[in-house]
């Protein structure tokens, strides 16, 4: 999974021409990790890029789409928010919240 920065996010995620998943996680977040295997799985089967940001390296991006408690993940098509997603979930919960946006 790659790591986004404030600098490369528009680059990275508003530019791209495939839906991606943003992962706003920490590394003393054990929810965060916990639900990385969820993630991967949707990402790998649906053909989605999936990247995390480092909410403490970066602080420029996380507020501007509502982060305030980890983890939050954010599905991004065509440089819009489509599906947002705040507390560790279910693999099932992360697939019905995306799945509008993916087909």
């Amino acid at each position: 999974m790659d790591e986004v920065t404030d600098e490369t996010f528009a680059d990275e995620v508003l530019a791209s021409s495939q839906p991606v998943i943003v992962d706003f996680w920490a590394p003393w977040c054990k929810p965060c990790d916990a639900i990385e295997p969820h993630l991967r799985g949707i990402a790998g089967e649906r053909g989605v890029r999936l990247v995390r940001m480092n909410v403490d390296e970066n602080l420029g991006v996380p507020p501007r789409y509502g982060v305030l408690s980890l983890p939050t993940v954010v599905l991004f098509r065509d440089g819009e928010t489509r599906a947002t997603v705040f507390g560790a979930q279910s693999r099932s919960h992360y697939e019905k919240a995306f799945a509008p946006f993916l087909d």
